[in-house]
């Protein structure tokens, strides 16, 4: 005879702008798919997230348990979108090494090093290995870090 298995947590990770949750695509297929009204993460969602800019692109961990319940978790928005509004361009470099399309000030890098810190993969790395990280990432969309 076989035992019937318990069913493991599910972990749906999605972005998602702020304040702009609907059931419509992303969300509403991911979660619809495992069980969860979509509805529910809406309201909670943009609820949490309306003290941000409206589309900013929150990273979201969404936590689905056997009995279909869920929490979630919001991130920090990604490092090249805050680069790119403080540089203030649409969208990166064709050709990241030899074209440079926007100039951004340590001071940035230093205010989006101190945003990234607060995520929980990040609390443990000092400020200026994030600060490092973040002038790579700014050096890989084509924007020059001006010290």
């Amino acid at each position: 005879m076989s035992k019937k298995q318990q069913a493991a947590e599910v972990l749906v990770r999605l972005l998602v702008g702020a304040g702009k949750a609907s059931p419509q695509p992303p969300v509403g297929p991911a979660l619809g798919a495992r069980g969860v009204k979509s509805m529910d993460f809406c309201k909670a969602f943009n609820d949490k997230t309306k003290h941000l800019a409206v589309d900013t692109p929150v990273p979201t961990v969404i936590t689905i348990k056997p009995d279909r319940t869920f929490t979630f978790v919001t991130k920090t928005p990604p490092t090249t979108y805050l680069l790119k509004r403080a540089a203030g361009i649409d969208k990166g470099a064709s050709k990241p090494g030899t074209e440079i399309v926007g100039k951004v000030s340590l001071k940035h890098v230093y205010e989006i090093a101190k945003l990234k810190q607060q995520d929980t993969n990040l609390k443990h790395l000092s400020l200026e290995s994030i600060c490092g990280s973040i002038i790579g990432v700014a050096r890989s969309v084509g924007i020059q870090v001006i010290h």
